[in-house]
């Protein structure tokens, strides 16, 4: 999806997730957790019941005490991807949402298998259709392709996905999406809510990428249009574009956006939004840099 300068760039930067939303499995991301891995952290004198093997016999010799040698344990996360893949996200005339969704998905996951951590990859229309990958840069090719040759799916219901899961295992879950559902569009965020409190039940650091194409955020359309659900062509408006309906559009899209990230912050979640319309460096290097270690 980007050329080896891209890559060269993306290898920099490293995904920041919570200490208490990481599994403790030996890895390349390291804990504050004292562990066994190569990497001297300090001295601690012993006490019975640690491992011998531990002790530092130079400092005996030089001090008359036994000291233990601490390491910082390296940790290994999961990143979880639940991918909206539905009719709605094939919006977009110069890019479509779909498009911005794989690419988005693309980055974080090369970013985190550099890492050595793994990656899982589900179609919430379909969590049949899913992908797991971890090993670097071999894995990154394999998950790569799976999103190459993704296409349109059903519906997607991103609670019923992430609740069929099962049990996961402690890290990031990313959810991209435009959210164009029937509930969130009324303003009933209820659901939404607590998808979002059962993600951090499970011991998840939640992240809502809401992705809107150009057309929806800046629009164009003049005179009377006919408006057809993506979801189900036989649903269809017809309205006239002038100046005041644009103006009701515009702050019922305000009202909308803004209440996802309301809901969001609520319930410790990261929000944000990302626009076709928006250069993906200025997206990957500028607007998602809260995502990323410092």
């Amino acid at each position: 999806m980007f050329d080896k300068s891209y890559y060269d760039r993306l290898s920099r930067l490293k995904i920041a997730i919570d200490k208490k939303s990481s599994a403790y499995m030996q890895g390349s991301r390291k804990s504050n957790r004292k562990g066994s891995s190569a990497e001297f952290s300090d001295f601690r004198e012993y006490m019975p019941g640690d491992d011998m093997r531990a002790i530092d016999w130079n400092a005996y010799a030089r001090l008359d005490r036994l000291y233990i040698k601490e390491y910082m344990e390296e940790k290994e996360s999961t990143l979880h991807f639940f991918l909206d893949l539905s009719k709605s996200m094939d919006y977009g005339e110069g890019k479509k949402k779909s498009e911005l969704a794989g690419e988005l998905t693309a980055a974080l996951s090369y970013i985190s298998l550099l890492n050595q951590d793994r990656v899982i990859v589900t179609d919430a229309g379909n969590p049949s259709r899913r992908h797991k990958a971890s090993g670097g840069k071999t894995g990154f090719r394999n998950l790569e392709s799976f999103l190459e040759k993704t296409g349109s799916s059903e519906p997607a219901d991103i609670y019923g996905a992430i609740k069929g899961f099962g049990r996961m295992d402690p890290g990031m879950t990313v959810i991209v999406s435009d959210f164009m559902n029937e509930a969130l569009t009324s303003g009933d965020t209820e659901e939404f809510s607590q998808m979002l409190k059962y993600l951090r039940f499970m011991k998840q650091k939640p992240v809502v990428i809401q992705v809107l194409a150009k057309e929806e955020l800046d629009i164009e359309l003049t005179g009377t249009c006919n408006l057809i659900d993506s979801e189900d062509e036989n649903s269809k408006i017809r309205v006239t574009m002038d100046s005041q309906t644009i103006e009701m559009y515009k702050k019922g899209l305000n009202a909308f956006t803004g209440e996802i990230r309301h809901v969001c912050e609520k319930n410790g979640a990261t929000y944000h939004m990302c626009s076709t319309a928006v250069s993906f460096d200025k997206i990957i290097f500028e607007e998602l840099r809260d995502l990323y270690l410092r």
